[in-house]
């Protein structure tokens, strides 16, 4: 069932700039990529937009931010659905990659209007969101406090690291 939210440009334009890394990117133009972000319904509830300040950039690793990825689940709202991309890095047995995860964030205690809106908006979404690999529907922080579940996510038992940090 489609709900007729529309995406707007301005999360297009984001998804586009984190699915394209720049190999000749400069500093400042690597501390401003995204590392993580949350999308959510507009007030009318007709477009998916921007989750204002709900972003993690390349800049604030090390900085702001040790734990990109406990980073971001806390960024998560306890009781509201979202959307959610997320950059990992993470290294195989064979080689170190990165890929983008799309998630779609829906906690049990979210209002059922809400569970219901982001569930029939989620295919415009991601039509928009072309060539991403992994998909992650999550109901809830014990789904994803712990890495070793995306880790499972992004390519089982071959995953020995994510984010720098040992599975």
């Amino acid at each position: 069932m489609a709900s007729g939210v529309k995406v707007t440009d301005e999360v297009i334009a984001i998804f586009n700039d984190m699915k394209v890394r720049k190999a000749q990117a400069n500093e400042d133009e690597k501390r401003k990529r995204k590392k993580a972000i949350l999308f959510c319904m507009s007030k009318d509830l007709k477009n998916i937009v921007l989750d204002e300040g709900k972003e993690i950039l390349l800049g604030d690793l090390g900085t702001t931010v040790q734990d990109p990825y406990q980073h971001f689940v806390k960024m998560l709202p306890p009781d509201d659905c979202r959307y959610a991309l997320y950059d990992a890095t993470y290294e195989t047995k064979e080689t170190k990659k990165e890929d983008l995860v799309f998630i779609f964030w829906a906690p049990e205690s979210a209002p059922l209007k809400s569970k219901m809106i982001y569930a029939s908006s989620k295919d415009a979404i991601k039509r928009k969101f072309e060539g991403i690999k992994h998909e992650w529907q999550v109901n809830g922080l014990e789904d994803l406090k712990d890495r070793h579940t995306l880790a499972e996510k992004l390519g089982g038992s071959s995953v020995v690291s994510l984010e720098g940090a040992p599975i």
